[in-house]
C-alpha cells in the first residue's frame, strides 16, 4: 500500500469520525432541545401515610418509594379539594371547583368543564404535545341525557385530549363500561346500553337491594342498584354485556392502554394523565395481589397500584425516554377506610395511619383531607430530596406553562400560580395562602391552619354513614400544625389578629373576580 492510499484512507477515517461526531452532537442537541414528556399519575383516595416513604405499615410500595428516592418527596402538597370531581376539575382548569359549583357527579351527569374554557391539555396541545387520558374521568360527559350507543360528546376531546380511554365516572357507579375516544369500548350495538339514575330499567341488571345473594361485597344503602361482576353500584343500567368491565382486571386493561399510548407517541412530546381507579372502593384486588399486605383488600390494592406505577416507569425506561420525562405522582384527595363497601378496612388497618400524623379523611376539611402523597421526578433536571414547600395541585397549570415558557391569557387558569421553582426543587417556598376545599373551607398560611365557621353544622345523612368528622364548626378554628398536626387544640382566642387576617384572605378568595 503506497503513501497516497494511506493518506486517502486517513482522510476518509477523519471524515467519518467528524461526521459521526457531528451526528452525535446533533442528536444530543435535538434531545436537549426537545420538550419533556409529562406523565401525571393521579391515584384515587390515597392518603399521605399510605406509601412506604411516608411511614406506611403493613404494606410495601417499593416502586413509589424508589420514585421518591430519585425525585422530590413533598411533605406539604395538597389536592385542591377533599373529594374527587372538584380536584380533577381544578387540576385541569387551574380554577377552584367552588367557582363552578363542582361536586361529586353521578355517572350520567353532563360535562362540567366549559368547552370554551382553556385547560391544561389545551395549553399543552398548543405547545406541540400529543395529549391523552387513561383511567377515571368523573367530570361528566355529554350535554343532557347521554346516548351511550354513539359517540358521547362533549368529553375529553372537546377539552384538549387527543386520546381517551375512560372509566366514565367511578367503579361504584354505572355505567360499568370503558369508553375509548368517547365510544363504549367493545359495545355490541345489538345489545344497546341504557343508564338511569332515577329509576330501575325494565329488563336491566338485578339490584343489590333485591338480590343480596348475588353480591361478593356487601354495601351501604347508597350502593344497592345494578349489579355487575357481583358488585352492586349506584345507578341502574341495562345491556352492553360484552362491554362490561371486570373489576379485578381494570389495572391490567388500563396499563395496556398506557403502554399503547406511550409506544405510539414516544418519538414526540406527549402529556399523559394516568388517572387510576385504585384505591377507590369497591376494592377488588387481582388474585396476584390478594394477601400482599396485612390490611386486607385496601392494603392489597395499594400494592397493586404500586405495581402499576412500576410498570409505567419500566416502560418509559425501556423506550429510552425516562430521562426526558417529568413524572408527577399524587392523589385526588385524602384517604377513607369505609366508603360504602364492606371490605374490613377499618378492622384490619392495625397500626397503619392512612393520613400519617395528620387529622382528616376524604370529605374532610382537616389537613389529611387534602394533604396527599406528592412526588416529582425528572432525571438529571431535579435534585433528589424532600421539600416542605406549601403547594396546591391547582398550580400545576401555571407552573407547567412556566416550564414551557408559555404565556397565559388573563382569563386562563384564574386561580393557578406559578410555583415551578418549588415544584422542581429550586426553592422551598411555595404558596403564601392555600385554600382547602371540602364541605367547609380551610386556609393555610405557613404552619397555621384556619377553618371557617359554618351556619349549619348538621352533617348530611350520607356523610354520617362514612363515620368521619368533616370539620364543621360554628366558631372559627385556628391550629398551629407545627406542634399540633392532629388539629386538636383550637388557639383562635389567643391569636385574634391571625384569625382575622386568615378569615379576610379566605373571603377574598371566595369572593374575588376570577380574572387574573
Amino acid at each position: 500500500m503506497n503513501k497516497l492510499t494511506v493518506s486517502k484512507q486517513n482522510v476518509l477515517i477523519v471524515a467519518v469520525v467528524i461526521f459521526l461526531g457531528f451526528q452525535k452532537i446533533n442528536a444530543q442537541s435535538v434531545n436537549q432541545g426537545r420538550k419533556p414528556n409529562i406523565v401525571l399519575i393521579y391515584i384515587d383516595d390515597l392518603g399521605y401515610g399510605d406509601i412506604g416513604v411516608n411511614g406506611a405499615k403493613g404494606l410495601e410500595t417499593p416502586n413509589i418509594d424508589k420514585l421518591a428516592k430519585d425525585g422530590i418527596n413533598f411533605t406539604d402538597a395538597h389536592s385542591s379539594a377533599a373529594t374527587c370531581t372538584p380536584s380533577r376539575y381544578s387540576i385541569l382548569t387551574g380554577s377552584y371547583a367552588f367557582r363552578n359549583k363542582a361536586e361529586i357527579l353521578e355517572g350520567d351527569a353532563p360535562l362540567i368543564i366549559d368547552t370554551e374554557m382553556k385547560t391544561l391539555p389545551d395549553m399543552l396541545q398548543s405547545a406541540g404535545y400529543y395529549t391523552g387520558i387513561v383511567g377515571k374521568w368523573h367530570l361528566g360527559l355529554g350535554k343532557g341525557k347521554v346516548n351511550w350507543n354513539q359517540r358521547v360528546s362533549p368529553g375529553p376531546a372537546e377539552v384538549g385530549f387527543n386520546y381517551s380511554f375512560l372509566i366514565p365516572a367511578t367503579g361504584d357507579r354505572v355505567p360499568t363500561v370503558y369508553l375509548e375516544n368517547q365510544r363504549v369500548f367493545n359495545l355490541n350495538h345489538s345489545d344497546s346500553l341504557l343508564v338511569d339514575y332515577k329509576k330501575p330499567i325494565p329488563g336491566g341488571y338485578p339490584s343489590g337491594r333485591d338480590h343480596p345473594e348475588l353480591l361478593k361485597q356487601h354495601t351501604d344503602n347508597y350502593h344497592l342498584s345494578s349489579i355487575t361482576n357481583g358488585i352492586s353500584r349506584i345507578g341502574f343500567m341495562k345491556g352492553a354485556r360484552e362491554a362490561l368491565w371486570i373489576d379485578e382486571e381494570i389495572p391490567f386493561v388500563l396499563n395496556d392502554k398506557v403502554e399503547e399510548f406511550i409506544n405510539e407517541n414516544k418519538d414526540h412530546p406527549f402529556f399523559l394523565f394516568y388517572s387510576f381507579h385504585d384505591i377507590h372502593q369497591p376494592r377488588t384486588p387481582n388474585i396476584q395481589f390478594v394477601e400482599s399486605s396485612d390490611m386486607g383488600p385496601r392494603g392489597d390494592v395499594i400494592a397493586q397500584m404500586d405495581w402499576s406505577v412500576g410498570k409505567v416507569i419500566e416502560l418509559l425506561e425501556k423506550q429510552g425516554i425516562l430521562d426526558n420525562t417529568l413524572i408527577i405522582f399524587t392523589s385526588d384527595n385524602g384517604p377513607i377506610l369505609d366508603d360504602g363497601y364492606l371490605d374490613y378496612a377499618e378492622e384490619l388497618v392495625g397500626d397503619h395511619k392512612p393520613g400519617g400524623k395528620f387529622k382528616g379523611t376524604k370529605y374532610s376539611v382537616f389537613e389529611a383531607g387534602t394533604r396527599v402523597p406528592t412526588i416529582v421526578y425528572w432525571n438529571d433536571q431535579i435534585k433528589p430530596g424532600t421539600s416542605d414547600a406549601l403547594l396546591s395541585q391547582v398550580d400545576l397549570y401555571a407552573s407547567i406553562a412556566s416550564l414551557l415558557n408559555i404565556s397565559l391569557e388573563t382569563e386562563d387558569a384564574p386561580d393557578s400560580e406559578d410555583h415551578l421553582s418549588a415544584w422542581i426543587g429550586k426553592k422551598t417556598i411555595g404558596r403564601k395562602y392555600l385554600l382547602e376545599e371540602a364541605y367547609a373551607y380551610g386556609l393555610r398560611m405557613k404552619n397555621y391552619k384556619y377553618i371557617h365557621p359554618k351556619e349549619d353544622i348538621s352533617i348530611p345523612g350520607w356523610l354520617q354513614n362514612k363515620k368521619i368528622d368533616p370539620g364543621f364548626f360554628e366558631e372559627p378554628q385556628l391550629f398551629d400544625l407545627s406542634n399540633d398536626p392532629s388539629e386538636s387544640k383550637n388557639i383562635a382566642e389567643f391569636h385574634p389578629d391571625i384569625v382575622e387576617k386568615m378569615k379576610n384572605e379566605l373571603l377574598k378568595i371566595l369572593n374575588e373576580n376570577v380574572s387574573k
